[in-house]
């Protein structure tokens, strides 16, 4: 079973969990152009490595976080709150390959 780690509650099952998408889009106003509404709402990275998503513990302290997953192994990397610095995902990826290598 995979654990989603909760700044608030620590590490829980993942059936306690739903996800809400990739954190830190930037949402324009309603009254936008229509082709950058659809960007916003549809196109996302979809990387293969290190993304940074939201979260929301729904059967816990039902609270929303951001959380930095790899998309190819699942692992948890981080949680952070809402509100809290993005992280260098670049800067991230580096520093666990160099911990993987030792």
């Amino acid at each position: 079973m995979l654990l989603v780690p909760c700044p608030w509650c620590g590490p829980r099952p993942e059936l306690e969990f739903v996800a809400a998408g990739e954190a830190h889009v930037a949402r324009p106003s309603p009254d936008a152009d229509p082709t950058a509404l659809a960007e916003a709402l549809y196109f996302r990275a979809n990387t293969k490595g290190l993304i940074a998503e939201r979260w929301r513990h729904l059967h816990g302290c039902g609270r929303f976080f951001n959380a930095v997953r790899h998309t190819v192994t699942d692992k948890f990397v981080m949680s952070y709150r809402p509100g809290d610095p993005a992280p260098d995902l670049a800067r991230l990826a580096e520093t666990l390959a160099a911990e993987a290598a030792l």
